[in-house]
């Protein structure tokens, strides 16, 4: 296997863009990538496009092909890729296939995503292609295993009055809607969940909708229960805390405040996590990834072709990636999870141990996430990710700096675009490129993103490691 580089990368500003297309997106990120390279369009080899969800609008094949044509990238061979929220790392990791293996010298990976649409049901419908869809009823409908006890209960209820009333949630009261605009609204409600209902029928059966549609009635959603039960029993387990969890939210929010692409840019302080709505208990809205759309992108180059072209003071070595998927095991911590066995494999792979990374992107669509994977990477011992957040040790000045971009929580998670978004942070700091969130002299980093669910985990999830560039 050769050695792999990233020469060029670029992600943009993660957000909300009703006007754009999937075509717009994916455009701009790339030509912002072959500028960063110093490249044309016409030197790349080979490309793997990523995205999830433009499917659910149509366009179920030839992705890359339809998106990229428009700016002329077409002839070379284009893969297009699907794994989830493990999407784009893992349109990454098949860019590196292409070089490591010696059949290309220059790839390309691209990821898009938009999830912003005026039928919200439609989003979250969306979300149920990430589980075993033929069997989503009753899989949704085993999650009520995961409903609060009874000494859940008693600790949300003592959690709100000691936090709730703290400050304000920050929201403003908004002037009541008029008769006309609610009779407005509920027919839109109602005929965007119809289209939807109409759609999964004729997809998975009615049967399997008026399942579903039961069991996800009133106002509370099955599927957040499997973020929280995680983070309960790690708590019960363990002794960690709800406001460990606010401490990791607060940081990557200041985090993301000096990231320019990111999608929130203002800072949530604890106090302000623990105050807002809960999600699902021990879960506030402030601790969980928005919606939204993005791109992102990265070029890869061989050694011998780096040299050639006088890239090496930008180049960062691939030094471990990683594709791995789930496997079928019961809930809770006696066996490893595939982030505790993937990221041995790519130490192996890289030479180097936890101790050695600098920094890290991790895949936090919860606050609990990242404490987890803090721990899954060997960061700290299983059960003390909480604690490691607590002492400062994974700011942007301790001593193994994670999510330094503000993370899926706050730097946004466009499903398709997210793994290479991590890809691009890491390359930014090893550069030393990052402005005021540039972590001081960082030699290796570490990027994990998880996507899916099969039961107790993720289905599938890639590791990358990456080292800057020579001096």
């Amino acid at each position: 296997m050769r050695d792999v580089y990233v020469v060029g990368v670029h992600t943009i500003q993660f957000g909300k863009y009703l006007e754009k297309s999937i075509k717009d997106l994916s455009i701009m990120t790339t030509k912002g990538c072959l500028e960063d390279a110093g490249m044309a369009k016409e030197d790349i080899q080979a490309l793997w496009f990523s995205n999830s969800g433009w499917g659910e609008k149509g366009q179920s094949c030839i992705r890359g092909q339809v998106a990229l044509r428009p700016m002329g990238l077409d002839k070379i061979p284009i893969t297009n890729v699907e794994n989830a929220c493990a999407s784009a790392s893992t349109a990454m990791h098949n860019a590196w296939m292409g070089v490591s293996s010696g059949v290309y010298d220059i790839t390309m990976a691209v990821g898009a995503e938009k999830l912003y649409q005026t039928n919200k049901t439609a989003v979250f419908a969306g979300f149920l292609g990430g589980i075993d869809i033929e069997n989503c009823a009753e899989i949704v409908e085993g999650l009520t295993d995961f409903q609060l006890s009874a000494d859940d209960l008693r600790q949300m209820d003592e959690f709100r009055k000691r936090y709730a009333s703290s400050n304000g949630s920050g929201k403003k009261s908004r002037k009541k809607p008029s008769l006309p605009q609610r009779v407005k609204s509920r027919a839109s409600d109602f005929w965007d969940t119809l289209t939807v209902g109409i759609r999964l029928g004729e997809a998975i059966g009615y049967d399997q909708v008026r399942k579903l549609a039961a069991i996800g009635s009133g106002d509370h959603s099955p599927f957040m229960d499997v973020y929280g039960f995680a983070a309960r029993q790690h708590m019960k387990r363990f002794g960690s805390t709800v406001e460990q969890l606010a401490i990791i939210a607060s940081k990557n929010h200041f985090n993301s405040t000096l990231n320019p692409n990111a999608q929130y840019r203002f800072e949530v302080s604890v106090e302000q996590v623990l105050a807002d709505r809960l999600v699902t208990w021990p879960l506030t809205r402030a601790m969980c990834a928005p919606i939204g759309d993005g791109a992102a992108s990265a070029i890869l180059c061989s050694g011998p072709m780096v040299r050639k072209l006088g890239l090496q003071g930008q180049a960062v070595k691939v030094r471990a990636s990683i594709l791995g998927s789930g496997m079928d095991r019961p809930h809770g911590f006696d066996q490893p999870e595939i982030g505790e066995r993937l990221s041995k494999i790519a130490y192996e792979k890289a030479g180097v141990g936890p101790e050695e990374i600098n920094l890290a992107e991790v895949h936090d669509a919860t606050a609990y996430g990242e404490l987890r994977q803090a721990e899954n990477l060997g960061f700290c011992p299983i059960g003390e990710g909480g604690v490691l957040a607590e002492t400062g040790a994974t700011k942007l000045d301790g001593q193994i700096p994670i999510n330094t971009s503000g993370g899926l929580t706050s730097r946004g998670h466009p499903i398709g675009a997210s793994g290479l978004a991590q890809i691009h942070e890491l390359v930014t700091q090893l550069r030393g490129q990052a402005g005021p969130r540039q972590i001081d002299n960082p030699k290796l980093g570490m990027a994990e993103n998880g996507g899916g669910a099969l039961g107790a985990e993720e289905a599938a999830m890639c590791i990358h490691i990456l080292e800057a560039p020579s001096k």
